[in-house]
C-alpha cells in the first residue's frame, strides 16, 4: 500500500503555507499566483509533507508555480514522486508541455528538473527584481532571472 496519499484541496480549505513558504519567499509573492491554481498536498497519514500549484497557463500549457517538500523529507524522493505526478495531471488533461521556472542561481534546483526530463526553454529577464520588493540570495548571488523549463508531455504519444 502507497505510503503517501495525494490530495486536492479546494477553496475551503487552508492553504498550506508553511510548504507552499519552503518555496516562495512571501506569502504575498504566493497570493499572486495561489488562488488561480490547483494546489496538491502530499499527506502521509495525516501529516502534510509536500505541495505542489500547477497553473493552467493556457490550453497545451501547464506550470508548476509552486512545489516544495517539507525539509525531514527532502532527499527521499518526494519531490521527484511530484514531479511525476504533476506529468500524469499534465498528461491526463491533454496538456502538451508541463512548465517550471526558478531561479538562475538555484543550480541544485535546475539539475534536480533536468533529472526529472525537463529541457530549458527559455529565460524571464530580471523576473525577481520585477516581483519581489526585496533583493533575495540564493548559493551568495543575487536572484535575478528566471530560467523557464519544460517537459513535453505528449511529445512522442501523439
Amino acid at each position: 500500500m502507497d505510503p503517501f496519499t495525494l490530495i486536492k484541496i479546494d477553496a475551503s480549505s487552508e492553504m498550506p503555507y508553511e510548504l507552499l513558504l519552503l518555496a516562495d519567499e512571501t506569502v504575498e509573492a504566493i497570493h499572486k499566483y495561489i488562488f488561480d491554481c490547483d494546489v496538491y498536498v502530499l499527506k502521509e497519514k495525516s501529516r502534510s509533507i509536500a505541495v505542489m500549484a500547477l497553473y493552467r497557463i493556457n490550453n497545451t500549457e501547464l506550470e508548476i508555480k509552486n512545489i516544495a517538500v517539507d525539509s525531514p523529507y527532502q532527499g527521499k524522493s518526494i519531490g521527484g514522486l511530484l514531479i511525476d505526478k504533476a506529468k500524469e495531471i499534465a498528461n491526463k488533461n491533454h496538456f502538451h508541455s508541463l512548465l517550471v521556472g526558478t531561479s538562475d542561481t538555484g543550480f541544485r534546483q535546475i539539475r534536480f528538473y533536468e533529472k526529472n526530463g525537463f529541457v530549458k526553454k527559455g529565460i524571464r529577464k530580471d523576473f525577481f527584481i520585477q516581483n519581489y520588493p526585496d533583493p533575495i540570495f540564493e548559493n551568495g548571488t543575487q536572484m535575478r532571472d528566471m530560467v523557464v523549463l519544460e517537459f513535453l508531455t505528449h511529445h512522442f504519444s501523439e
